[in-house]
C-alpha cells in the first residue's frame, strides 16, 4: 500500500513539473511567435511602401508621357487648321 500511494505521489509530483515545464515552452514559444509576426508585418509594410513609391513613379511617367501625347495632338490639330 505504501508503495502505491508514494508512486501516486511520485506520478503527481512529476506532473507537476512537466506542467511548469510545458507551460515555460509554450510561454517561449508564443513569444518567438511574436517576434516573427512583428517581423513579417514590418516587412511587409517596407514592401508595400516600396511598391507605393514605384507604382507613384510609374503613374507620373504615364502621366507626363501621356501629357506629350496630348501637346503632339494639340499641335497636329493647330496646323491642320491653318491649312
Amino acid at each position: 500500500m505504501k508503495k502505491t500511494i508514494l508512486a501516486v505521489a511520485f506520478m503527481a509530483v512529476a506532473m507537476v513539473s512537466c506542467q511548469d515545464k510545458t507551460k515555460d515552452k509554450v510561454e517561449d514559444a508564443t513569444e518567438a511567435v511574436g517576434t516573427e509576426v512583428e517581423a513579417a508585418a514590418e516587412t511587409a509594410g517596407e514592401a508595400i511602401d516600396s511598391t507605393a513609391g514605384e507604382v507613384k513613379e510609374g503613374v507620373e511617367d504615364a502621366v507626363e508621357a501621356g501629357a506629350e501625347k496630348v501637346e503632339e495632338g494639340a499641335k497636329e490639330v493647330k496646323e491642320a487648321v491653318k491649312k
